[in-house]
């Protein structure tokens, strides 16, 4: 890629988001817009949790991922620090790798 491209990339993206507080106070939405692209919002980081948790390169990432997930989700839902959202989740998951992946089991 040319330098020049790589420039022209960067300023479109800082223009784009730049315009968002810019325009705040001219743009005004209905109320239902402005609650839709609430849920809309929602919906996608739904989506993307969900896939990052389930799929990995394109099959089922096990099932310790999944538990790791649901417990951090559940721990996030009752307001744990994020700190230990992290490390709960991070060490559910590795456990239950650890068990899964031991021989007999």
């Amino acid at each position: 890629m040319t330098l020049g491209i790589v420039v022209a990339l960067a300023a479109g993206t800082y223009a784009l988001r730049v315009a968002g507080p810019l325009s705040r106070d001219r743009l005004r939405l209905p109320e239902r817009w402005r609650w839709s692209l609430s849920v809309a919002s929602l919906v996608l980081l739904g989506a993307f949790v969900a896939t990052s948790a389930l799929y990995e390169s394109g099959s089922f990432a096990g099932v310790a991922r999944v538990t790791g997930v649901a417990v951090g989700g559940v721990l996030a839902w009752r307001r744990a620090p994020f700190v230990v959202v992290v490390l709960v989740a991070a060490g559910v998951t590795a456990g239950m790798r650890a068990v899964l992946s031991t021989p007999g089991m």
